[in-house]
């Protein structure tokens, strides 16, 4: 079981681990289009660049500070891999961030300056425009975790009792929802109960949540405002309120493409959420049970997960404040 985060240190109020696959089946073996960017109390960074896991050290990051991100390349539209690794390497230029809103504001950014990078002069086809998944954690220490969320990637909050999904998938179906075509078992059953590989947004790609035959180049932030009331309160982009007694947990789509997705996912209560277990230990048992009882109908695809908890002491306060202007920003070379 190799994890790519055993050598990072999240400090005494996290517990994460982490590892990407390309695939459970030893007769499958895809190229991995996912990657992950994970960033420790340290500025000691773990990405993706060929496959491979790659370290570096971040000059000037604030101690204490963690970001983890968890992408989803998408290969129907080529180039997938290179677009995850292409927004890993940018997120280790973006500085840590303290708000909300300036986190939102770079991550946007990044978001228009690569899908420039990656446009083709002359091509007017913004569907062959690549993309990826992004699911990002910014957590600021003694401050709750900051979530950013495009694509069909997905954050998780696992109790004893539950797997309880804690964003909206970027889908046709919530599209639909928006527009008062679904009501919330159909939305459900069409994004939870079974599997559908369509997206409406992605990030570099943009997003067609007005039109499907129509892409939009920016993102969309989907919210209260935008979104039907039984989903309003899981916006793609604010602060959690976490528990000690919960398992979280970022993963990318490959751990539930497959017929009935729901009764694999029932059973990560009592596969991930043991007393006395470790973050690695619950990362352990999410894969191991995986390839050794694959759910049925089960598509082959990379699988990537961040699994982590947050120690009882550390739990982050909503009103804590850290003077943006005292953040150094890390130099990083561009990778892309």
């Amino acid at each position: 079981m190799t994890r790519i985060t055993d050598m990072l240190n999240f400090g005494p109020g996290l517990d994460v681990a982490a590892r990407s696959s390309a695939s459970i089946s030893k007769l499958q073996v895809p190229e991995n289009q996912d990657n992950l960017l994970l960033i420790d109390a340290d500025g000691r960074a773990v990405l993706l660049r060929e496959q491979t896991a790659q370290t570096t050290l971040l000059p000037n990051w604030p101690h204490g500070h963690v970001r983890l991100a968890i992408l989803d390349g998408m290969g129907g539209h080529g180039h997938g891999r290179e677009a995850a690794e292409a927004v890993a390497a940018g997120l280790l230029r973006i500085p840590a961030c303290a708000t909300l809103e300036d986190l939102s504001a770079r991550l946007d950014q990044l978001h228009a300056d690569l899908q420039a990078h990656f446009s083709r002069p002359g091509d007017n086809d913004s569907f062959r425009r690549p993309g990826t998944t992004l699911t990002l954690l910014e957590i600021p220490p003694g401050q709750a975790p900051m979530l950013y969320h495009a694509g069909d990637s997905r954050l998780y909050e696992i109790t004893a009792q539950a797997a309880q999904p804690l964003t909206v998938d970027h889908v046709p179906a919530t599209a639909f929802a928006m527009h008062g075509l679904l009501g919330e078992q159909e939305w459900w059953q069409q994004v939870h109960g079974e599997h559908r590989a369509q997206i409406s947004q992605a990030y570099i790609l943009g997003n067609a949540f007005a039109n499907p035959q129509v892409l939009e180049n920016g993102l969309l932030p989907l919210d209260a405002s935008n979104l039907p009331p039984f989903l309003g309160h899981l916006a793609d982009r604010r602060a959690l309120t976490v528990r000690a007694d919960a398992t979280y947990l970022l993963a990318t789509d490959g751990f539930w493409s497959c017929a009935r997705p729901q009764l694999w996912t029932r059973r990560w209560p009592a596969l991930l959420v043991q007393p006395g277990h470790s973050a690695g230990a619950a990362l352990d048992a999410l894969f191991n049970d995986y390839a050794d009882h694959p759910p049925p109908e089960l598509h082959i695809d990379n699988v990537s997960a961040i699994v982590l908890r947050f120690a009882p002491a550390a739990q982050p306060q909503t009103s804590g404040n850290i003077d943006e202007t005292a953040l150094p920003t890390a130099s990083i070379p561009s990778h892309f």
